[in-house]
């Protein structure tokens, strides 16, 4: 029996045809999940999803081979429409399998409710009176979704945060912890805070706006890291020591800097964003509260940390991830429930690693391309391809 290997050496060479048919024995797709590769969703689908359809947008769904992670094989699908991402991102994680792969950790899925109170008479008082009455409160609310409760989540805690300096005046505001498993989570962190500020307002006197989750989703973090050593980095030895001194010294730049940061960033939400538009995630959602978690400290910063460990380059991703594998898209798009199998059918935490080890490659790849040959030569010579392509049509 041949190896499961995502190791496909010169995959981007065979033709459309081929690549479909590889990766549909790669993955056990069957015919119809082969079909959805190429749109997925009718004219009449689209509109019972959104208002005022007329259309569709398609995008390319591309394979980028040679992941490991945790020690599995992966083939990692992408939806995106920027040239270079893909072989950038398959070429770094070409370099990683030199190291033993991508090691990927995550939280628990923990979402975060927020329920703004005003107009409270006694702040300090009120904090009090909620956390007396935390066990109680948190009681009441595990019935509202029973599913979530069966499956080992729901309602966790409450923190409370007294805000004294606003424009609006002082208001307080509760942090409902709700663990959501597989789901996402919004529609059922809503739905809790709705019931939630009845009493809210009654324990503390005061009148409940706004009852929404935060996409800071703090809680809910995955973790990537690689080790590559020197000799993968460059032809030698001494030429890869000085692509990973330049590697650190790049990202210093960036854990310094938020207008490099904020291009350094992006850079990685190449490789995130591509694997959750192909997974039918919020990507939206996914980067507000990641671009939020780099600005934690009061500035905004890299999400990356590289180091010089011996004779290895050593990366590091960790950021805010709330993915979900079952509702929302991944229930309605036959082409977002394709890209989930070809990942194995993860649960929301592992997806949420996955898309972190993305990350965390098109990173690489693009700190490898900027401190060596520079950005524009790999990037220009697919787009110089686009071109050509266009005229031949």
């Amino acid at each position: 029996m041949p190896e499961h290997t995502s190791r496909l050496k010169g995959f981007y060479k065979l033709h459309l045809a081929e690549r479909r048919k590889k990766l549909a024995s790669w993955a056990a797709l069957d015919e119809g999940e082969s079909q959805a590769l190429e749109g997925g969703i009718s004219i009449a689908d689209a509109d019972t999803l959104v208002e005022n359809v007329v259309g569709l947008y398609n995008l390319p769904f591309a394979i980028a081979p040679n992941f490991i992670i945790n020690k599995q094989e992966m083939l990692v699908p992408l939806v995106i429409e920027e040239p270079s991402v893909v072989a950038a991102m398959s070429n770094a994680a070409r370099l990683v399998r030199a190291g033993g792969g991508f090691q990927t950790s995550s939280t628990e899925p923990v979402m975060t409710g927020q329920i703004q109170l005003l107009d409270v008479p006694c702040l300090d008082a009120a904090v009090n009176r909620i956390k007396a009455l935390k066990e109680e409160l948190l009681a009441e609310l595990g019935h509202l979704h029973p599913t979530i409760k069966r499956l080992g989540g729901g309602p966790l805690d409450l923190e409370v945060r007294k805000i004294e300096d606003t424009l609006a005046g002082p208001m307080l505001v509760v942090h409902l912890l709700m663990d959501t498993r597989d789901a996402m989570g919004a529609n059922a962190i809503n739905t809790v805070c709705e019931a939630l500020s009845p009493e809210l307002e009654a324990i503390t006197e005061g009148r409940a706006l706004l009852r929404i989750l935060s996409n800071l989703s703090d809680h809910r973090r995955a973790r990537a890291q690689c080790r590559i050593p020197f000799g993968v980095l460059s032809g030698d030895e001494s030429e890869g020591a000085d692509v990973a001194q330049g590697i650190f010294e790049a990202n210093a730049f960036a854990v310094a800097d938020p207008y490099r940061a904020a291009t350094h960033n992006k850079g990685i939400f190449n490789g995130i964003d591509a694997v959750a538009l192909a997974t039918g995630q919020d990507w939206r959602a996914i980067e507000a509260g990641a671009h939020a978690y780099a600005a934690r400290d009061g500035q905004y910063r890299s999400l990356t940390e590289w180091m010089v460990e011996g004779e290895e380059l050593v990366g590091v991703l960790e950021l805010p991830l709330a993915v979900g594998t079952v509702g929302g898209m991944t229930k309605h798009h036959p082409t977002a429930r394709t890209a989930l199998k070809i990942l194995g059918n993860p649960n929301a935490r592992t997806l949420s690693e996955i898309m972190t080890a993305a990350g965390l490659a098109q990173n690489l790849a693009a700190l490898r391309a900027l401190v060596s040959e520079g950005i524009q030569r790999g990037h220009m010579s697919l787009h110089q391809r686009r071109q050509q392509a266009g005229r031949d049509h």
